[in-house]
């Protein structure tokens, strides 16, 4: 546990080098990290999006690449293709831009449909399928995908499939004055601070993260709890589609991490209730009615964990 926690803080103080004043995103994105999620950030431009990405990938010495996704981008880009070796006669695999352990969609939401299919198998099963055979990804793996959600020209929405796919949804927002001040400092030298940073956390030492999370214990009555508030939103009047089980297992796994990260062995609700609104939010699909009235996911979700008796029997 203890062990646990000084690599968490260790990527947390060498990620602040350069993001400043978001620790809450720098905390969402390695919990998402040790439960082998993946992360969508949502925002708008120029509050550091790409960075954060590019600042977790540079504190990890696994491999990395980086997919800027445009409207031109083959599936084949992506996932590989197979072609023939001249000199044996043979079929031969020709890794795509996925084939690493860490990889940043940037702005995901700007390629089309087909593209973004190519993503669905290996976000979910860790795996390429090119001409009939499978290729494993290398472990860990984690795709970082980045987009703006105030465009609608040359963007291609992100499906439900997809979305379901993504760990947890990430909104950095603007800094504020002082933050912006420090932000001004730090990139006003001859060099970046993206530039400077160096890896501080292996390969190894991620999977044993990864492994430690389900050692933590999650009673009956939390579960119990996770149910109900999926089960909840999938009732509520103001959603066409609530949060499927996919979401639900994603949120025990991220009150597991909250509760690693904090030192503890088991599962509060208060763990449940602080990762309910980063994992769920981004599942729901609100009605027509609903989005006539501005209402929001997140404002439904609100809702539904204020609405949702917390259980009082703790572990």
């Amino acid at each position: 546990m203890d062990n646990t926690r000084r690599i968490i803080r260790t990527l947390q103080q060498n990620i602040r080098k350069v993001i400043v004043g978001k620790d809450e995103a720098i905390e969402l994105a390695l919990i998402a990290l040790v439960c082998k999620g993946h992360v969508l950030i949502e925002d708008v431009p120029g509050v550091g999006k790409t960075t954060l990405a590019g600042a977790l990938a540079k504190s990890l010495s696994c491999s990395f690449k980086r997919i800027q996704f445009t409207p031109d981008l083959m599936p084949t880009d992506v996932t590989g293709f197979s072609m023939v070796n001249m000199k044996t006669g043979e079929m031969e695999y020709k890794p795509g831009a996925v084939m690493s352990q860490v990889i940043l969609a940037d702005e995901i939401n700007r390629t089309g449909p087909k593209a973004q299919a190519a993503l669905l198998e290996v976000m979910e099963e860790h795996q390429v399928t090119v001409d009939g055979v499978t290729y494993p990804m290398p472990e860990p793996f984690i795709v970082l995908a980045t987009q703006n959600p105030v465009e609608f020209t040359g963007t291609y929405p992100l499906p439900e499939a997809q979305m379901d796919r993504f760990f947890l949804r990430i909104a950095i927002g603007y800094p504020s004055i002082e933050e912006e001040m420090d932000v001004l400092e730090r990139y006003s030298g001859r060099v970046s601070p993206l530039k400077m940073l160096d890896p501080v956390c292996s390969a190894e030492e991620i999977i044993q993260l990864q492994e430690s999370v389900g050692a933590v214990y999650c009673s009956r009555e939390v579960r119990n709890y996770v149910a109900t508030l999926v089960a909840n939103t999938r009732n509520h009047p103001s959603l066409q589609l609530g949060a499927s089980t996919r979401g639900a297992i994603a949120l025990i796994r991220g009150g597991q991490a909250c509760a690693l990260l904090d030192g503890r062995d088991y599962v509060l609700p208060e763990d449940v209730q602080h990762m309910a609104l980063p994992v769920l939010s981004h599942r729901l699909i609100l009605n027509p009615e609903a989005r006539m009235k501005a209402v929001t996911s997140e404002r439904v979700l609100i809702s539904v964990l204020d609405n949702t008796p917390v259980p009082v029997r703790l572990p």
